[in-house]
């Protein structure tokens, strides 16, 4: 039963997401259009719910769960094995693309809202002022893109992958999730982060493309739905990297694997989608990222679930990879050609912003450049015929030197935009909060003071000295009483960055280990620590068959604690044993034991000892980023939104007032519909002076 209704809903999904395309583009159909998307949400968490319930009743009638599920898992992980296989993950890839519609058909502006209220030559007026009309043609657009993508993702699910397909046989237990999966707490959260990532990044690539079909452009929804995907993205990456950290057990969090890529490269354009966004002269640069972003989210479920890339992230090879590859590919030639027909245009007169564009194209060429090591390989293999491999060595030879110069440029910018010139303790210039004197002298003085207690790498050198002189000038920039929320939120979030980058200068470059073959009694030494092997405990619980070494550890004679890191093996699954780290966590420095190998009769095992620094303030780094995005989305104050052309032209009626006039680009809103905007019309209406005409693309 619950097979015939879970096909069911993903069917009238579909169908409920391709009515709601076709009714988005007429006004008049708005209504049936909001009530088909409420549909394909319904429809959605309908499939969501049904599968879920056949995992926790363990519905082994349902290959899914004949294969995923198990009768000796706990509940917590019987749940998260939703997401640990192909249909599974799709199924959640469309609550939350669902969703996402669902937000982004009921959002409907202040602007909109008021404009609509009025009647005969109101309305006309307010709509050649380039108000209502305009605004909600652009979201129209947006939502049927939007829908668009929600339909062929519910064909996808329904036709390649088939979650609730029926087992034949049908078995009396299933083997339980993949081992690597059932061992963490953060498998609950980490994926479920990333897709709402992932999928946010759909909404702005709706308005991207309404963009570039309509030739008007809404900078502020962009980059308002871009901060909403881009903080849960933040959120997922850094507890993926924490669950890497303690799950596979060989120590590091980033390996630069093609999957962990797939999710990286969206990170970065919507990251520069952000800095673009705050310049009008960017406009169009904005548009194009938006769109790119997405782009990168599709080639990265492409990589992820066709089999392509093997890594331990990556799903094995099914039906949906070719289906992937369609939707990815009907996306980057409708995006292309749409791009290759706005950009014949003309250019814009406009001078660029300096520091977003400098941000936002570093930004983008290394987005590029781990694009180039990602897709390297695969091209290689298809073309040549050859096994390339591109690993760290490539990635950090290529990505660090632009990691450092947005290091530099967060700075720089954190102190040009000081806005009052009131003296701060210890700045270096008389105006305080404007100069660059006190940043650099805590720049210099980092390194000098590092370099001289003994030898270091010129990599990690720039990297703390930098880190301090990005540090100092956001400490600074704080200090001034003039500071809003939404600025605080994005120092906030550029400390986070910069406290990342000390963290992973000082984890990869001065971490301390030993490993060795170890009998009891024995010990291995590593930063001080002194690790004892004590015995082998083993214990059959929850389907696994454990092999822990129990060790002791001192420091400095001292006793630290008992550390358990163990391996475990799943005869349901096969395979090979799973790798269950111990990990002592401190302030300063985490002490990382880990097991590769027990002897039968438990006289001896294979240990590694690591003593890794400053691993807690990885951690804390990125729930600061997380924080600043979390400021930066909340509302403030709304000021006058700047024109929504493209390519800006020379307004047609009476110039603003100078008040307006004398407002740097740098200072544009980020407010998508401000009150002002909306009293103006009212204005206009009443007989007062018109507002500029928004310009369209010639």
């Amino acid at each position: 039963m619950i097979g015939y209704l879970g096909t069911a809903a993903l069917w009238a999904g579909l169908a409920a997401s391709l009515a709601a395309a076709l009714a988005w583009p007429r006004a008049r159909s708005r209504p049936l259009a909001a009530r088909c998307t409420a549909g394909a949400l319904a429809c959605a968490a309908l499939a969501f719910v049904l599968l879920e319930s056949a995992l926790v009743t363990h519905d082994f009638r349902i290959g899914f769960v004949a294969r995923q599920g198990g009768r000796d898992v706990p509940l917590y992980y019987t749940v998260t094995s939703l997401w640990s296989a192909l249909e599974g993950s799709l199924v959640l890839w469309l609550l939350v693309l669902a969703a996402f519609a669902f937000a982004a058909g009921r959002h409907r502006s202040r602007r909109a809202a008021t404009v609509g209220g009025h009647h005969g030559a109101d309305r006309r007026r307010a709509a050649t002022a380039g108000g209502h009309h305009g605004t909600d043609r652009l979201q129209r657009i947006a939502m049927t893109t939007v829908m668009l993508v929600c339909a062929a993702f519910f064909a996808l699910t329904a036709l390649a992958a088939d979650p609730f397909a029926a087992a034949d046989p049908v078995p009396a237990d299933g083997p339980g999730p993949d081992p690597l999966l059932r061992g963490h707490p953060l498998m609950g959260v980490h994926p479920p982060l990333l897709y709402l990532g992932y999928a946010g990044l759909m909404v702005p690539f709706g308005y991207g493309v309404a963009c570039l079909i309509t030739g008007r452009v809404e900078v502020a929804r962009i980059r308002a739905w871009t901060l909403v995907a881009w903080i849960p993205l933040t959120a997922g990456i850094v507890l993926g990297a924490w669950w890497s950290y303690g799950v596979l057990g060989w120590g590091g969090y980033w390996e630069w694997d093609p999957v962990e890529n797939a999710s990286l490269m969206p990170w970065l354009v919507a990251t520069a989608v952000l800095h673009a966004a705050r310049a009008r002269s960017l406009r169009a640069w904005t548009v194009a990222l938006a769109v790119s972003a997405f782009l990168l989210v599709l080639l990265g479920t492409f990589l992820t679930r066709s089999g392509a890339v093997a890594s331990v992230h990556s799903f094995t090879r099914s039906a949906a990879g070719p289906a992937l590859l369609g939707v990815l590919t009907a996306a980057i030639v409708t995006a292309a050609g749409l791009i290759a027909w706005r950009v014949r245009r003309p250019p814009s007169d406009a001078r660029p912003a300096t520091a977003p564009l400098l941000g936002s194209g570093l930004l983008t060429a290394l987005a590029g450049t781990v694009l180039l090591g990602t897709l390297f390989p695969l091209v290689a293999d298809l073309v040549l015929g050859e096994r390339v491999s591109v690993g760290a060595p490539y990635f950090d030879r290529m990505v660090v030197p632009g990691l450092l110069a947005l290091l530099a440029l967060m700075g720089a910018a954190s102190r040009r935009r000081q806005r009052l010139a009131r003296p701060i303790a210890g700045a270096g210039t008389p105006e305080g909060g404007r100069g660059l004197a006190w940043p650099v002298a805590a720049g210099a003085a980092t390194v000098a003071g590092l370099g001289s207690t003994g030898r270091h790498s010129v990599t990690a050198l720039l990297a703390f000295g930098l880190a301090a002189f990005a540090l100092a000038a956001i400490a600074a920039r704080l200090l001034d009483p003039a500071v809003g929320r939404r600025r605080m939120g994005v120092l906030t979030a550029h400390a986070g960055v910069a406290l990342a980058a000390v963290a992973v200068a000082a984890s990869s470059g001065y971490a301390q280990q030993a490993q060795g073959r170890v009998r009891v009694g024995e010990s291995l030494q590593a930063g001080g620590y002194d690790v004892r092997l004590d015995g082998v405990e083993r214990q059959a619980a929850d389907g696994a068959m454990t092999a822990a070494a129990r060790v002791v550890v001192t420091r400095h004679g001292a006793a630290v604690g008992v550390l358990r890191p163990s391996l475990a093996f799943y005869p349901a699954r096969g395979g090979s044993p799973v790798a269950r780290p111990a990990i002592r966590g401190g302030l300063l420095s985490d002490l990382y034991v880990s097991v590769s190998e027990v002897d039968q009769d438990g006289a001896a095992v294979a240990l590694r000892v690591a003593v890794n620094p400053l691993m807690s303030l990885l951690w804390a780094s990125g729930g600061l980023m997380v924080l600043g995005g979390l400021l930066t989305l909340t509302p403030t104050r709304p000021r006058t939104s700047p024109g929504s052309a493209l390519l800006p032209t020379r307004p047609r009626t009476a110039p603003q007032p100078a008040s307006a006039q004398g407002r740097t680009p740098s200072e544009a809103p980020c407010e998508s519909e401000p009150s002002s905007g909306s009293a103006n019309a009212r204005a206009s209406g009443a007989g007062g002076a018109s507002r500029p005409r928004k310009a369209r693309m010639p």
